[in-house]
């Protein structure tokens, strides 16, 4: 299992210890063989100075996290399922999305302390990469078309302990969540705002995700990175169209 192998080796790393750490070496324990592999990986998973996570670590938090979207509703859709393995085969080959798979459905057996984890990758992990994690578990619980009460309380729940702000937690969330304001909602603006208010909020918010604040995960991670990017740019000129702005 190369790549996988190397990642829950990573995840170790970087969350020795706590719940992570708890729940990843429950899965090693029972499904994987990892071996000397986990072992070589074990350190030097975040920068103490940065606090930037490496792709091996950040795809560990991301599918616990998954894990804990996927069980909200009480049921893993195949919808659901496929969105991880599509997202995986795209970004890392069919080998290790077989694999992110196997792990996820070992992940969903196990009971997730979600607030636990929450404070322990926001205590690990920057705040672009924290964005990145909630926007992606959007896309999860939408794969279906249908985003449940549960799933979205669960979200909010999850952004709150990651420490993402309610204004970045609506941005994101009327990316997926569409109503008459939600191009607004994603530039973080009232409707009455000004033509220059709503120029300087797109620059703003274009900084903000910007695909180049989460580079440092490599090319594997920052196409969800310039998705969420192209929603901004979809905001601003559905905006400018409203308002016949030039």
């Amino acid at each position: 299992m190369a790549k996988f192998g190397k990642w829950i080796g990573a995840g170790l790393g970087a969350f020795a210890g706590g719940p992570i750490g708890a729940i990843l070496g429950f899965v090693i324990g029972s499904a994987f063989d990892a071996g000397s592999e986990v072992n070589t990986y074990k350190t030097g998973q975040y920068s103490a100075r940065t606090n930037n996570p490496t792709t091996g670590g950040y795809a560990m938090s991301l599918l616990v996290l998954v894990a804990a979207i996927m069980k909200a509703d009480g049921q893993a859709m195949r919808s659901e399922l496929n969105y991880v393995r599509e997202y995986f085969t795209r970004n890392f080959g069919v080998r290790s999305a077989n694999e992110a798979i196997q792990l996820l459905r070992d992940l969903l057996q196990q009971n997730i302390p979600v607030t636990d984890v929450c404070h322990q990758i926001q205590a690990n992990m920057d705040y672009s990469s924290r964005l990145q994690l909630v926007h992606f578990l959007f896309g999860i619980a939408n794969s279906d078309n249908i985003l449940s009460d549960k799933e979205l309380k669960l979200i909010a729940h999850i952004a709150v302990n990651l420490g993402i702000s309610s204004k970045d937690y609506e941005s994101i969330k009327a990316m997926f969540v569409k109503n008459t304001d939600f191009a607004y909602k994603i530039l973080e603006i009232d409707p009455n705002a000004s033509d220059e208010e709503v120029k300087k909020a797109y620059r703003e918010m274009a900084k903000k995700y910007h695909p180049d604040k989460v580079s440092y995960l490599g090319e594997d991670f920052q196409q969800a990175a310039k998705d969420k990017f192209q929603k901004v740019n979809e905001a601003y000129e559905e905006i400018k169209k409203q308002r016949n702005m030039l």
